[in-house]
């Protein structure tokens, strides 16, 4: 009786002792540790695309009872002076910005520099109401080579690395104006120039995709509005009529659908369980 008790002991301590043995080799590994794409961090990049944009160049002269034309004339003149002026070409440049990202949220500021191409033409005659069949002709030239944005920019994340967002800040150029004035009735000219760094506004909407190690694709719209360029001129006939008072002015807007590529460095990495 004492060997068969000592055997069934030893039958339950060599059963036990597997399955503890068991037990000890089985275990649940824990979850790797993965990343998410973090918006934070200084970018740069390259941006090419087209504008299509419209100046509207004005003439017009003041009534001077001294002056060189009839009151019937300067009307005439403010009608014909009232042109338009449409552009179209390619733009491209370069950008740099910050963002910050708060949870689904990223902010940032953004600054761009771009070749804008916006240049044109127009040019209009009329005959004297008061002494017809003489008459007049009124020609402008409309320019503006690059454009500077300096923008903010505020936006969603649709996906951990799609970005959607609307931007709006200030837009930089250098407007130029040149503009023409001659009539048959007594080889009448006149002439201004303009060249006029104009501080505008500008406005948009885009999308930006993360596509790893730093690098991002964006499409983006942009409206301009550089406002109204003005000069005045008192030059006609080389001076003989001081009191015929010319202003000219060019009002500029333009709209900018382009695509671009950014580099971002740095900015810390998110951790994601």
């Amino acid at each position: 009786m004492k060997k068969f008790l000592l055997a069934v002991a030893a039958v339950v301590l060599g059963s036990a002792s597997v399955q503890a043995a068991d037990l000890a080799a089985h275990y649940t590994k824990a979850p790797m540790m993965a990343t998410a794409y973090s918006w934070t961090g200084f970018y740069v990049g390259g941006n090419v695309g087209g504008q299509w944009g419209s100046a509207d160049p004005a003439t017009s002269t003041a009534f001077d009872p001294a002056g060189y034309f009839a009151d019937t004339s300067v009307t005439a003149i403010a009608a014909v002076g009232a042109q338009r002026v449409n552009s179209s070409s390619v733009t491209g440049g370069l950008t740099a910005g910050y963002n910050w990202q708060l949870n689904n949220a990223v902010l940032g500021l953004e600054g761009d520099i771009n070749y804008f191409g916006l240049k044109g033409s127009a040019s209009g005659s009329a005959l004297y109401p008061c002494c017809a069949p003489t008459g007049f002709t009124v020609s402008s030239q409309v320019s503006a080579d690059w454009l500077a944005t300096i923008r903010g920019r505020i936006g969603f994340l649709a996906a951990p690395t799609w970005l959607l967002y609307a931007t709006g800040g200030a837009a930089i150029a250098e407007v130029k104006g040149n503009f023409n004035f001659v009539d048959t009735f007594a080889a009448a000219t006149e002439s201004a120039a303009f060249r006029d760094t104009r501080l505008g506004w500008t406005a948009g909407v885009g999308t930006e995709y993360a596509f790893g190690g730093g690098w991002s694709l964006k499409a983006e719209y942009l409206y301009v509005d550089l406002g109204r360029s003005t000069v005045t001129s008192t030059n006609l006939l080389g001076g003989a009529f001081p009191t015929n008072v010319f202003t000219h002015s060019v009002d500029l807007k333009s709209n900018i659908v382009r695509v671009g590529v950014n580099y971002k460095f740095g900015g810390p990495v998110v951790a994601r369980y």
